[in-house]
């Protein structure tokens, strides 16, 4: 603590300080934070119009929506049994609650979902408000959760239906409970290491690679704490034991024989790196793409905030994670998703001290011109802030790559009209919701893209050469009322469309820009010209 000329002492939002005297109250109840939170995160998933990666819908509602209704299409990761029905089973059984209620109108089954997910998201921001403040203090806390609700990367991605989703918020929850990421004169309630404990291994349980996560909590546990025999034999082999043993009997029951998904999932993407099949990045994607795309920015915040705050645990915990999944060759935003509200608490804290010192500044007299300095400097980050994320925030949410589900949205409606008769998707494989969107049992066919050795698969061949593989395809179709497929393709294939009897019924805005592929600006929705 910094000593003032005149003798009195500076405050500053550090660790130390909160460690200096008892922890005070929150002047904000957890239920105000939550519902607070829940208004933004309900609001935030209607806002969501976008098709931002497959496994959203196919390796959640599309799994959830094959158990709830009898049928759905389970990808190849099913059959190879290394995903866990642990995460679309719940959505499974909010789909059974709306057939119950007679509430699975089409309009209900695009929404719910993310409503649903938007619970999750707001507890994970109501824990990121309680571990702030457990660490920090009240100051911190709250511009860690402005931070939270204003990065354009968490109002993107936290209220989809992914796995990741619910990891980060069961993260969020389990590193509140963990006694060894507090300080040693700021403990965790009496107990909450089991919660922890807990939380982890149902996170494992959800994602396996969540384990990186845990891994290194779990060593810093053991360094820190007195009672390691109790911590291994007496709670952390018990728990664990007992969620890996619930895991498995349900999934005993879904797949209908044994199999150990999280060895499995070893298997498949770390010793045989099966995961590099979908495509790979250079080792520093995460450093210098991927992640720095994430925190946006924040990014000068959050290193400002590190390095301020000198609180290393959570820190190293960032560095600790960035760095196991830069060694796969596989790299997606997603997966890193559990420690970016991590980061944008260091943004919070590097908010908090501008705030800080602008009141501090305040309290010297004849300082006003530095009073206002620092207010203006604070002022000027949070608009710079806002007018940087929230633009992103909307591009991304209501307009790039919407297409997608624009055309499967109408389809389901026209569907529940008995206008659609079967579709077939010419388009690279999982480029769209499915059944879980359409909610209609008719006959549907998308390009298969399973990993295979020797021949490319459909999807690949398909965007090799439209034309002949749409001409051999014919072949043995049972001729569909609709074909689903890209402006991009749709220029080679208008011929073949128009002589098998097809006709433009609608088109859809999909993106300005291309991201992986040729820039696919339009979703065409084509239709037989007697139906």
């Amino acid at each position: 603590m910094r000593q003032r000329k005149n003798g009195s002492s500076i405050k500053h939002p550090n660790l130390s300080d909160a460690e200096a005297k008892p922890q005070k109250k929150s002047p904000y109840s957890s239920k105000d934070v939550f519902l607070t939170c829940l208004g933004f995160r309900m609001l935030n998933a209607l806002l969501i119009q976008t098709y931002f990666n497959p496994d959203e819908h196919w390796q959640a509602l599309e799994v959830a929506h094959c158990i709830a209704f009898g049928y759905g299409h389970l990808t190849w990761e099913w059959e190879e049994g290394i995903r866990s029905y642990l995460h679309p089973i719940m959505f499974a059984l909010f789909y059974k609650l709306l057939a119950l209620l007679r509430l699975d109108t089409p309009c209900v089954m695009i929404k719910a979902p993310r409503l649903l997910q938007s619970i999750f998201s707001a507890v994970g921001d109501l824990y990121l408000y309680k571990l702030s403040f457990a660490l920090f203090g009240d100051g911190v806390a709250k511009w860690a959760l402005f931070s939270q609700l204003a990065n354009w990367f968490m109002f993107f991605c936290f209220n989809r239906t992914f796995s990741n989703s619910l990891e980060t918020t069961l993260t969020l929850v389990g590193l509140y409970y963990w006694p060894s990421v507090r300080s040693s004169l700021n403990k965790a309630p009496s107990g909450s290491r089991k919660w922890g404990l807990a939380l982890a291994a149902l996170a494992c349980a959800i994602r396996p690679t969540s384990a990186v996560t845990w891994v290194y909590v779990g060593l810093l546990e053991l360094y820190t704490t007195h009672d390691r025999l109790r911590f291994i034999f007496v709670e952390l082999i018990p728990i664990g034991s007992v969620v890996l043993g619930i895991t498995c009997f349900l999934d005993r029951l879904m797949y209908d024989s044994w199999v150990l998904v999280p060895l499995n999932f070893l298997k498949f993407n770390f010793l045989s790196s099966g995961g590099d099949y979908y495509g790979t990045h250079k080792w520093h994607w995460y450093f210098t793409q991927g992640f720095t795309v994430m925190v946006f920015t924040f990014l000068p915040f959050c290193v400002a905030g590190i390095i301020k705050s000198k609180y290393w645990k959570l820190s190293g915990l960032i560095l600790w994670v960035l760095g196991l999944y830069s060694i796969l060759g596989h790299k997606e935003f997603r997966f890193v998703l559990p420690v970016l509200p991590i980061s944008l608490i260091f943004a919070g804290y590097s908010l908090a001290a501008l705030e800080e010192r602008g009141s501090r500044n305040g309290e010297k007299k004849r300082s006003s011109c530095i009073c206002n300095k620092w207010r203006s400097r604070k002022q000027l980050a949070i608009f710079f802030l806002l007018a940087s994320n929230i633009p992103m925030a909307l591009y991304m949410s209501l307009i790039h790559q919407r297409g997608t589900e624009d055309a499967m949205n109408y389809l389901s409606k026209e569907a529940a009209k008995g206008k659609v008769k079967s579709i077939v998707f010419l388009m690279p494989c999982h480029a769209t919701p499915y059944y879980s969107t359409l909610h209609n049992n008719l006959p549907m066919r998308f390009l298969d893209c399973a990993p295979s050795k020797g021949m490319p698969a459909e999807s690949d061949r398909f965007m090799m050469d439209p034309v002949s593989f749409a001409v051999d395809f014919a072949k043995n179709w049972s001729r569909p009322s609709h074909i689903v497929l890209f402006d991009s393709e749709e220029r080679h294939l208008k011929d073949f469309l128009v002589s098998h009897s097809f006709r433009e019924v609608r088109r859809f805005f999909h993106a300005h820009f291309k991201v992986d592929r040729d820039l696919q600006a339009s979703v065409v929705v084509y239709a037989m010209t007697d139906t």
